[in-house]
């Protein structure tokens, strides 16, 4: 039987592809439990310092899976999608970097925004396509498409369900880097290896959490929870170790989450 979502790891990077490239990695159910649970897996993983996500063949993930929606309009749908909420990335203490490679639609752009960065090929197509099929802005994408584009920008991706290039993705702010298709995986890995590397994990996992949450708090309740953070990071030994590579010039040893 095909992994719906393959997994490799070098340098303490793990790279997971969505594996339907026959359908350009149309949502389905089993791929979505594959995705998640190879998630939880990395969370756990000590060898596991940052997370790729990207799609095999010529797509990113072109949305759910035609036969799912077909069958959701027909009531014949039987599916047992997985009970983790679709915003569940944001709860994984490790960077995850979405490299969009290709289609990039629907249900795949939820995805591709619930990781923690974004690099897309320039060529890359987009779309939200919500308002085309009927549906409404899923998944929380209300929430954070004018966060990351303003309110007038997420309208009209929104309202008309244009398609727009990985490009114009990153003049958006949908994207951190939007880069020729050929050098995506490239420089997606390179960018990960550094986090790999350099950054510290424990860190990582407590700005990953700060930077989601602190979307719904205010300034004032920010800086207090970074105060509090602050005084708690002195007693971990990240930052004894993050110290001394600086003072002594070499690279950082430090330890895993």
């Amino acid at each position: 039987m095909v992994d719906p979502v393959l997994s490799s790891i070098e340098r303490g990077v793990l790279t997971l592809t969505f594996n339907r490239p026959d359908r350009l990695n149309a949502w389905t159910d089993e791929m979505g439990r594959r995705y998640f649970d190879q998630l939880a897996d990395a969370e756990k993983d000590p060898e596991v310092r940052v997370i790729v996500v990207t799609g095999a063949g010529r797509g990113f993930c072109a949305g759910a899976d035609f036969r799912t929606l077909t069958a959701l309009q027909d009531g014949s749908y039987t599916g047992q999608p997985d009970p983790r909420p679709t915003t569940f990335p944001t709860t994984i203490r490790k960077p995850i970097i979405a490299a969009v490679n290709g289609a990039c639609a629907g249900l795949g752009m939820v995805h591709a925004l619930l990781c923690d960065l974004v690099f897309t090929a320039d060529e890359a197509k987009w779309t939200t396509a919500f308002a085309r099929r009927g549906l409404i802005a899923e998944y929380g994408m209300s929430w954070v498409l004018p966060r990351l584009a303003g309110q007038a920008k997420a309208m009209d991706l929104l309202l008309s369900g244009r398609t727009f290039t990985g490009a114009e993705a990153y003049e958006l702010g949908l994207a951190g880097r939007s880069v020729p298709g050929e050098r995506l995986m490239e420089e997606t890995l390179a960018y990960a290896r550094e986090l790999a590397t350099h950054s510290s994990p424990a860190s990582m996992a407590v700005i990953k959490r700060q930077v989601w949450g602190d979307w719904q708090q205010s300034l004032e309740a920010s800086e207090r929870a970074a105060t509090r953070l602050m005084a708690e990071s002195f007693g971990r030994p990240d930052f004894a170790e993050g110290v001394a590579s600086f003072v002594e010039r070499r690279a950082p040893g430090f330890p895993p989450l």
